[in-house]
């Protein structure tokens, strides 16, 4: 069974890799990385790290039995006990549930670990498996955003209760 680490230092080969080899799929789906991503990952990824240590993000990779990077699953932009959810799952990996279950697992993390109350998330109207996943865990739309001209919606997860907060909007 895959299992969720915290990004460390010694995941950025496989990390790399991940990224390469998914680029395509993703960008179907989301904003590509572009080429600047690649040509500087090593100097981003220690800058992922630093900004880990800040307590403004939590970055965690998904880890098949041989070490092999199937996802990410991050929260970022913390603040006020609430973070942003974003996650991608390997195209190999697709359809066994693995974002539904490393989506739960980080909420838990959140409540737990990371004493945050509240989780948003955005996705596409045309990603039907990144809303699909959503609801599975928990995350209920709220309202509708505009991502790199596409149209999409907007999720929140409270995590005290498992619910959208009434406040949101």
């Amino acid at each position: 069974m895959p299992r969720l680490e915290r990004l460390r230092t010694d995941h950025a080969a496989a990390l790399l890799e991940f990224e390469r080899t998914n680029r395509s799929y993703f960008a179907a789906s989301i904003p590509d990385r572009g080429d600047d991503y690649f040509a500087h990952f090593d100097a981003r990824h220690q800058a992922l790290l630093a900004e880990q240590d800040t307590g403004f993000c939590h970055f965690h990779v998904l880890v098949g039995a041989d070490d092999e990077v199937l996802g990410r699953v991050n929260l970022v932009d913390v603040s006020d006990g609430s973070a942003e959810l974003g996650y991608r799952i390997a195209e190999s990996a697709a359809g066994r549930g693995l974002a539904t279950a490393a989506v739960h697992e980080v909420c838990a993390r959140a409540a737990g670990e990371y004493g945050l109350a509240t989780l948003r998330a955005v996705t596409t109207l045309d990603n039907a498996g990144s809303r699909t996943v959503l609801s599975r865990t928990g995350f209920v739309p709220v309202g509708t955003v505009e991502l790199s001209g596409r149209p999409g919606l907007r999720f929140v997860r409270d995590l005290v209760d498992g619910t959208a907060p009434s406040s949101a909007g």
